[in-house]
């Protein structure tokens, strides 16, 4: 196990730790997917607290593991904000890149994982970031490349962030993960399985290492360079006996 992995399962360790003997709500900084495959392949070892994975919409990738106190049921109190990134003057606003914002916040030494998801839609940003450093993000945001904009917290995230998908339909051997990766992406079969041992394919938040591993319906599907897709349902067989599947692609 590398030092980077055991100092991340430490951490992880020390947070449950802390809650279960304080009975306070404590959190970790926003996780990636790999992040997140090991927090799960830990979750059972971890004191006995609740916890929640929060990423601020439905469709989020990048996520907060909030850890409950007992006198909270659910997540009351999310330790993230929702920024609206807005140009100024729209009408000579560049058009601005996921790397344009996520380079821009970072030129102000704030680090990756202190932001959740980038998402872009008609023509502003929305930036998930921890409450820590909401206000000095807000205060120091003032351009993107060129366009001069403005930052303000929302609480409408939600309405506004969700998900939109574009329908692929398609026919496959069979429902294994291979087979879906390869409609997906485009790829041959052989292709889509060095996608899974390259541990470029996730399923629900975790690695999928398993080329045969059947989909289920409403399954979440992340493939690296690729995109995000739901496994929506397998149809009818044609004649020569192929598996009609319907994904959706997230946009």
């Amino acid at each position: 196990m590398e030092k980077e992995e055991q100092l991340f399962r430490k951490r992880i360790q020390e947070l449950a730790e802390t809650c279960f003997r304080r009975d306070v709500p404590v959190n970790t900084d926003f996780l990636n997917l790999s992040e997140q495959t090991i927090f799960h392949s830990i979750s059972g070892m971890l004191p006995p607290v609740r916890f929640v994975l929060s990423g601020g919409f439905e469709s989020s990738e990048r996520k907060v593991v909030c850890f409950l106190p007992s006198y909270e049921e659910e997540l009351l109190d999310p330790p993230y904000d929702c920024m609206k990134l807005s140009p100024v003057n729209r009408k000579f606003a560049e058009e601005l890149s996921h790397r344009d914002y996520l380079g821009a916040i970072m030129n102000l030494g704030i680090e990756r994982s202190m932001l959740g998801d980038i998402v872009i839609k008609d023509g502003d940003a929305y930036v998930f970031v921890l409450k820590k450093m909401s206000r000095y993000l807000s205060e120091n945001l003032t351009t993107i490349r060129h366009t001069t904009v403005s930052v303000e917290i929302t609480e409408q995230a939600g309405e506004i962030l969700k998900p939109e998908f574009e329908e692929i339909q398609g026919t496959v051997s069979s429902i294994r993960l291979d087979s879906i990766v390869a409609l997906c992406g485009r790829l041959s079969r052989t292709k889509a399985a060095a996608y899974i041992e390259a541990e470029k394919v996730f399923v629900n938040g975790q690695i999928a290492s398993q080329v045969s591993r059947n989909l289920k319906e409403g399954e979440i599907l992340s493939i690296r360079g690729i995109g995000k897709f739901k496994f929506d349902r397998a149809g009818g067989q044609t004649k020569k006996g192929r598996t009609v599947v319907t994904l959706l692609k997230y946009k």
